[in-house]
């Protein structure tokens, strides 16, 4: 049977680097992002090295959008194994300046979509008594900084979900993970700042680590692993 990942938040950082890396290992990857364009070089480079990979726009923060992504995974490649939810949103600003509609919508993104996306995939899960959800934190999953109330609540609440489902789910076979990514990941704007190498987080280690944390074996599974580049103060 093939097996087959769902990435909710699939762009050129972290979440091209973890449809690499399950794709490197056999699966078939959904690929789903609410930005169409981000998704077609990934899935480009996933068919040259011989994967599948279906590519889907869905927004992660709306349950209509979030249900018809998933039937059309279901119809194009099966019911996936495992979840990986990246999808985020950054809003900065101090609690009297935070636009209440903007606020919502990332916390909608940093938090709801990870609920609508587990409800879609747990069904059949649970009736294989298998998978593994796995679920992108930050630093303001754990610490809510001044004028980074827009991000840290979703954040918080992202971990609250982690926790209540692994709880819910892990005798149910489903191994829930939750990772506090404490750094900036590389990318192209971290490279055009001249962040040195060592100052950042390497998306393709990351999504190493996400592999690792999907074997692992029942009688030893994570909850939460926190990552950061060896000189990032914490």
């Amino acid at each position: 049977m093939e097996k087959i990942a769902a990435i909710l938040g699939v762009g050129p950082g972290l979440g091209a680097a973890v449809a690499r890396r399950f794709a490197r290992e056999g699966f078939a990857v959904g690929l789903l992002a609410r930005n169409a364009k981000s998704l077609a070089p990934v899935q480009a480079e996933l068919e040259a090295s011989g994967a599948r990979a279906l590519p889907i726009p869905c927004d992660a923060g709306d349950a209509a959008s979030v249900a018809a992504a998933f039937a059309t995974l279901r119809h194009g490649l099966g019911h996936p194994g495992v979840l990986v939810y990246n999808a985020g949103a950054f809003v900065m600003g101090g609690i009297l300046e935070l636009d209440p509609a903007r606020f919502e919508a990332a916390w909608r993104a940093n938090c709801l979509g990870a609920l609508l996306a587990a409800q879609q995939a747990l069904p059949a899960m649970v009736a294989d008594r298998s998978g593994t959800i796995l679920l992108s934190g930050a630093t303001g999953s754990l610490r809510g900084g001044a004028r980074f109330a827009g991000l840290a609540v979703g954040k918080f609440g992202l971990r609250a979900l982690a926790q209540s489902m692994a709880r819910e789910f892990g005798p149910q076979g489903v191994h829930v993970a939750h990772f506090v990514i404490d750094g900036q990941i590389a990318s192209e704007r971290t490279r055009q700042a001249g962040r040195a190498p060592e100052g950042v987080l390497d998306p393709d280690a990351i999504a190493d680590t996400y592999w690792q944390t999907h074997n692992q074996h029942p009688s030893a599974w994570s909850l939460e692993l926190d990552l950061r580049p060896s000189v990032e103060k914490f």
